[in-house]
């Protein structure tokens, strides 16, 4: 998930009462639920090397049972050397519930990156198998909306913290609002949604606490968390049933989330030898709820040699790591072969974006030449 969501999680778990077990709560909740993502400073190395490292050793269970530790270590540092020694008078921290709040933060950020179809390394270092939610997006304004109720009624009292929410509030409902593909529903619901927030910030704590818009909202998100996946496990062998009745053959069917819009799901059923596209809208029914969504691609299930060859380019050891639905074009060059390796989780919505390359070999297939920047986007 984006660090926004994963920052406002943090603040809301603050706000529905953890905040009053310790000075530096908040700070320590809101530092957790991002620190794994220090594997971001990969980025600067290419952007195969950040598909071979994210979500890998700093998301997986050796260091999410150290980073409880190191961040209350931290924690206690600031509050000795800076915080108290700035203000001698203030309470100092307490190091049991700093370790707890550490731990649950921490632990909400991979659980957070399991929903999404990225996918994430739960068991680095011993295992590097990736592991799918396929429930949100990586960008989830509802998940925003419902995480950031509470923070925002609680944290937008000055004229620059309130300045700061509004320009988000803005940029976010443009974000659901403009795009064609929101339905009318989303759209409507995200209005009421923000006009909500507005009333509780301006009016609302004179009729309800904070730590209990907090309390509903948490109960709203784990709601939404679950018809989301409830939704995809019902479309799922819907699709399945649907297309074997038109006689495709379909080993099994992923269901992911679609942006801002949690009445569709892109299914995508993986034959034999090629990917299938379905599209499935909960507000539709009857058969038209399902419907193709553009045309097949083809899959290889045993890949060739020309392809192997390509796949074990230096400079793509992140990607082929990564890779969960391949499709791969190969062409016939004058030096030998071009090897175009797309991942269609994304590459039907960008071509040439993640998980795509273009490999050149010689008739030998050794590699010709590594494209800059480590040849994978």
């Amino acid at each position: 998930m984006d660090n926004l969501a994963h920052s406002l999680v943090g603040a809301w778990m603050a706000e529905a009462g953890l905040k009053r077990y310790t000075p530096l709560a908040t700070a320590t909740l809101v530092i957790g639920a991002n620190l794994p993502d220090v594997d971001a400073v990969v980025t600067f190395a290419g952007s195969d090397a950040s598909l071979y490292w994210r979500r890998g050793w700093t998301h997986g269970v050796l260091m999410l049972a150290i980073w409880p530790f190191v961040l209350t270590g931290l924690m206690l540092a600031w509050d000795r050397f800076v915080r108290r020694r700035r203000h001698p008078e203030l309470e100092p921290a307490r190091a049991g519930p700093l370790l707890v709040l550490s731990a649950l933060s921490i632990l909400s950020h991979p659980a957070l990156d399991w929903l999404n179809t990225y996918g994430v390394r739960l068991l680095m270092p011993f295992d590097g198998a990736w592991f799918y939610g396929d429930t949100l997006f990586i960008v989830d304004p509802w998940v925003w909306l419902l995480a950031g109720a509470a923070v925002i009624m609680a944290d937008a009292r000055t004229r620059r913290s309130a300045a700061g929410w509004m320009v988000l509030g803005i940029a976010s409902t443009a974000l659901v609002t403009v795009p064609d593909f929101v339905p009318w529903p989303a759209k409507v619901l995200w209005v009421v949604g923000v006009v909500a927030i507005v009333w509780l910030r301006l009016k609302g704590t004179q009729v309800v606490s904070t730590q209990r818009v907090a309390t509903v909202c948490g109960v709203g998100l784990v709601l939404y968390l679950g018809a989301i996946l409830l939704g995809s496990q019902v479309a799922a062998p819907r699709a399945k049933a649907w297309l074997e009745g038109q006689g495709q053959s379909v080993e099994r069917v992923i269901a992911g989330p679609v942006p801002a819009n949690p009445f569709v799901r892109d299914l995508i059923a993986v034959g034999k030898d090629r990917y299938h596209f379905v599209t499935a809208d909960f507000l539709k029914g009857g058969d038209e709820h399902l419907r193709m969504n553009g045309s097949s691609l083809p899959r290889e299930s045993n890949p060739g040699p020309v392809i192997k060859a390509a796949l074990a380019a230096p400079h793509l050891r992140g990607l082929s790591n990564w890779l969960r639905l391949p499709t791969y074009r190969v062409s016939e060059t004058a030096q030998g072969w071009r090897v175009t390796i797309d991942d269609v989780r994304y590459s039907r919505m960008q071509s040439g974006g993640l998980g795509s390359a273009v490999v050149e070999l010689d008739k030998e297939l050794k590699l010709v030449r590594a494209p800059p920047n480590n040849g994978a986007h």
